[in-house]
């Protein structure tokens, strides 16, 4: 029965060429600049509507501080007066907002959980399929499973490393290595990247995935190695407003830039 179920889901990634995942990384929802981005990004894709847009934290320029919520909420309805313009984005494609380290939460421990439905309100009203999810988070395609993590992994992998790499470009081949080796996103001591235990089984990578997404505010990469697909979308905001578009029936990646 599995098999077949396997099967029957292959068949079905295969007869979906278009489908795709369009992945987003520091969507800063209170720069009017991201959000004008964002609304050429939607006029772009309304009429093939991607399967899923994947917007990662930290939805805020600034730090965390007293004024945060108050400036995600408005940021939130912002987004949401865009996306009603787009009433087939709305009811079609699939919306994943996964939280990043400066967002309201529980600090830096691991994993963290989804936004507030309080914040989020104005974005889930309009959506049909919104999702707020945790981080990491794992999200099952058809026969590929994906895993999707916020976290600035490259500077903390740098400090805490035995034997630095001697070129940069280097850099994200050993991250993706280490975490596929390793078989954990937070493979540091625990005063570096602390974990809850109840929920250490969240940042495991084994099995090992199809694909792996490390939302970094370093320069993006696509990385494969043991069969595993590792790629990091870069900072939307610090990066010309670029992006990254994932075609799963291909299994391949698109980088993708919204032009000045």
């Amino acid at each position: 029965k599995q098999w077949y179920q396997r099967r029957v889901r292959g068949d079905i990634e295969k007869e979906k060429q278009n489908a795709m995942f369009v992945f987003v990384s520091d969507v800063w929802l209170d720069q009017p600049a991201v959000l004008n981005k964002l609304k050429t990004m939607f006029t772009g894709y309304s009429k093939v509507p991607p399967f899923a847009f994947v917007f990662f934290g930290n939805f805020t320029s600034d730090q965390c501080h007293r004024d945060t919520v108050s400036k995600m909420r408005a940021g939130f309805k912002a987004l949401s007066d865009i996306l009603s313009s787009y009433p087939t984005l709305c009811s079609d494609s699939h919306f994943l907002f996964i939280p990043g380290r400066q967002d309201p939460g529980p600090g830096p421990v691991l994993p963290r959980p989804a936004l507030p439905a309080s914040i989020v309100e104005p974005v889930t009203r309009k959506l049909t399929h919104a999702h707020m999810c945790s981080n990491p988070v794992r999200v099952q395609y058809c026969s590929q499973e994906m895993v999707l993590f916020r976290e600035n992994l490259i500077n903390k992998m740098c400090r805490h490393c035995i034997k630095f790499p001697q070129r940069n470009e280097e850099l994200h081949v050993h991250l993706a290595k280490t975490l596929l080796s390793q078989g954990h996103l937070a493979p540091l001591p625990l005063h570096a990247m602390p974990v809850y235990w109840s929920h250490d089984h969240a940042l495991r990578l084994y099995p090992i995935p199809d694909v792996v997404v490390v939302a970094d505010k370093y320069d993006a990469f696509s990385v494969s190695a043991s069969d595993c697909l590792m790629f990091n979308p870069g900072s939307f905001p610090k990066s010309n407003f670029s992006f990254k578009v994932y075609l799963p029936a291909q299994k391949k990646i698109e980088n993708c830039e919204i032009a000045a």
